[in-house]
């Protein structure tokens, strides 16, 4: 078993004593990614498809230094402190992800860190690379 820290500066760092991303073998665990800025760290402007957007860009840049896509991500977790944005969330994550999608949860948290509005986290697995 093969285990490697991934990290990325094209994605915001960790706010705690966790990695971006873990690769063991072929299977990468992808910490929450929450509307951060990289450059900044500072919490994206504006209503809630910025923020998704934001998510989603981080998760893409963190899924690419592990060696691949969103696309390649297995499962998939959203955590968003307002429920009534899930038809939101549906409508941003069909213009990042192409079929077939990912297996998927939504979750409604009564808050998330900096006091984001959404975090997603992931599990990707690398096809032909174990």
């Amino acid at each position: 078993m093969s285990r490697e820290i991934i990290q990325t500066d094209h994605a915001p760092q960790a706010i705690g004593p966790y990695s971006q991303a873990v690769k063991v073998d072929n299977t990468v665990y992808l910490s929450g990614q929450i509307p951060l800025i990289p450059e900044s760290m500072e919490l994206v402007t504006g209503d809630i498809n910025a923020q998704i957007r934001r998510v989603f860009d981080n998760l893409s840049a963190v899924c690419e230094a592990a060696g691949g896509s969103l696309n390649d991500i297995a499962k998939l977790n959203i955590f968003l402190t307002d429920l009534s944005h899930f038809p939101t969330v549906n409508e941003i994550m069909s213009e990042y992800f192409a079929e077939p999608y990912p297996a998927r949860a939504a979750i409604g948290v009564a808050s998330l860190p900096k006091g984001a509005e959404v975090e997603m986290d992931a599990v990707m697995v690398l096809n032909g690379q174990v």
